[in-house]
């Protein structure tokens, strides 16, 4: 079969689509992917494809300025070209904006598909989620914190590959160009034992770690191993670099703003190890093979972006208000991005390198992750310094348990875990609760509705359906719940039926959590 993959989101999300692509080819899938033209290029990095096309974004936005119809044209051209070169059977579309659902709707159509895996919109132009999992997707981007499983297992199940091997190998840039990039280092510090990439820049400044600090993480393991900074990033980020410069005392390579993609990962494949933010050049590097020490900070978490291959490090500040939430103002002046001490994070680099295990020394106020595979094959979380033993940590597993379970439509048992102490514990149990007697109401009413169709009667109900919504959405542990209450409410609007139903299915997630707590 023919397959299109669709996604126009950033570089670090095309990278993760790498499981995805090899899935469908380990089955026998012809795989071809659209992405944005600017992104072109990293798609030489992705193993299994066998076409790909460019959604010409400047372009399009300018004709949509200016010329409407010209516009519609750019679309036309590019609906044909992906018709004669490819012909797809089936369309997955794992990107949940608005314009890539119109995007998937029009190329269903026009290509007579007879559904789309992941995000698009109905006859009437309504958002339409293809399974439980692609709306989780989409709640679990919206709601930073409210998601245990990382963004390639939402991708895998959003595209509906449950039970398929989910490698994430990229492809190797040519063996010439990482043999001339591995030669232009040597030439430029000849003296190194070795060289440590580092991504100083992030997609937000406060989810920088700061360049001091690895400036003082560079001079260590300078110091300890002889090994030499090599700078990476944009081209808008040379000012970083600079600041780099004025703070570390050797000889370093800065490559920021000079690589495009393939020079970009024979470099990462000519250094050592990679010291980076939660960025695409992580993803591109883990999916390299390369070892990767990673910083999460501000809305950035481990749980749900980190790397997709294991044994990975990733260190995040062992802060209560870390992750926060997108959108918000911090008001502890972004203290996050001082709580990693780059002593500490050097000795645990410094230690893999020397023995190939992560092992260093405890570290104050920040938490220490390395990726792992669970029993289902997802990627997940085990802490090297006891983190998996907070009640945040404990949270998260029992939401992977259940999630797991209501969203795959299955039996929902109790987990093995321990559930979390006070307060944390107090502050579910009495949301937990509160939602329980709520859609008691509920479906009462909803009973009442079907006996006696009455304006009053519905007034109530929608009431009460709003009640649970808030109380759902004013929870930071809870809020992708309010999410999917909307889409699974949206799908059963026209049968009353069938929201009772998906109404008694949350009803019996609430009540598994509360026992927990019981």
């Amino acid at each position: 079969m023919n397959t299109l993959v669709l996604n126009l989101t950033r570089f670090g999300d095309l990278i993760q689509t790498q499981p995805v692509i090899a899935a469908l080819a380990a089955r026998g899938d012809k795989t071809a992917v659209l992405c944005l033209e600017n992104f072109l290029p990293a798609t030489g990095l992705l193993g299994g494809l066998d076409a790909v096309f460019a959604l010409p974004g400047s372009a399009l936005l300018t004709a949509l300025d200016h010329d409407w119809p010209n516009a519609l044209a750019i679309l036309d051209a590019l609906v044909a070209d992906i018709a004669a070169r490819f012909a797809p059977e089936r369309l997955i579309n794992l990107t949940s904006s608005i314009p890539a659902r119109l995007l998937a709707k029009l190329l269903a159509d026009r290509l007579k598909l007879p559904e789309v895996a992941g995000f698009c919109v109905d006859e009437h132009g309504f958002s339409l989620d293809s399974s439980p999992w692609a709306a989780f997707l989409q709640a679990a981007s919206s709601h930073r914190g409210a998601s245990p499983f990382n963004l390639c297992d939402l991708f895998f199940r959003a595209a509906h590959l449950d039970g398929a091997k989910r490698p994430f190998t990229l492809a190797a840039p040519p063996a010439a160009l990482q043999k001339d990039i591995a030669a232009k280092l040597r030439q430029a510090c000849p003296e190194a034992s070795g060289f440590i990439a580092l991504q100083l820049g992030a997609s937000e400044d406060r989810r920088r770690w700061p360049v001091a600090g690895f400036a003082r993480f560079a001079a260590i393991l300078h110091e300890r191993l002889g090994l030499v900074p090599v700078l990476l990033g944009s081209g808008n980020e040379t000012n970083l670099g600079d600041k780099f410069a004025a703070l570390y005392p050797g000889a370093h390579v800065n490559c920021i703003g000079q690589t495009g993609f393939p020079e970009l990962a024979a470099a990462l494949l000519a250094c050592r190890m990679l010291a980076t933010n939660d960025t695409g050049t992580m993803h591109l590097a883990a999916g390299l093979g390369l070892p990767v020490l990673a910083f999460f900070l501000a809305t950035a978490q481990p749980f749900d972006t980190a790397p997709y291959a294991e044994n990975i490090l990733c260190l995040e500040p062992d802060l209560a208000c870390h992750p926060c939430p997108f959108g918000a103002p911090c008001g502890l002046d972004q203290t996050c991005r001082q709580a990693i001490r780059a002593e500490n994070a050097a000795a645990w680099a410094a230690g893999f390198l020397e023995t190939g295990r992560w092992q260093g020394p405890a570290i104050p106020k920040t938490r220490a992750w390395i990726t792992r595979r669970d029993r289902f094959g997802q990627m997940t979380l085990s802490s090297p310094t006891g983190d998996d033993a907070s009640d945040r940590a404990k949270w998260l597993a029992i939401q992977r348990h259940f999630f797991r379970q209501f969203l795959d439509g299955l039996p929902l048992t109790p987990p093995d875990g321990p559930a979390p102490d006070n307060p944390l514990a107090a502050s579910l149990k009495d949301t937990l609760g509160q939602a329980r007697l709520i859609l008691t109401l509920l479906r009462e009413q909803g009973k009442l509705l079907l006996s006696l169709p009455r304006d009053k009667a519905k007034t109530k109900f929608l009431a009460t359906w709003q009640r649970l919504h808030a109380l759902f959405s004013g929870s930071p542990n809870l809020a992708a719940l309010a999410f999917l209450w909307t889409e699974h409410s949206h799908r059963a609007d026209t049968d009353l039926h069938d929201f009772l139903a998906q109404a008694q299915r949350f009803a019996d997630l609430v009540e598994a959590m509360v026992k927990i707590f019981e």
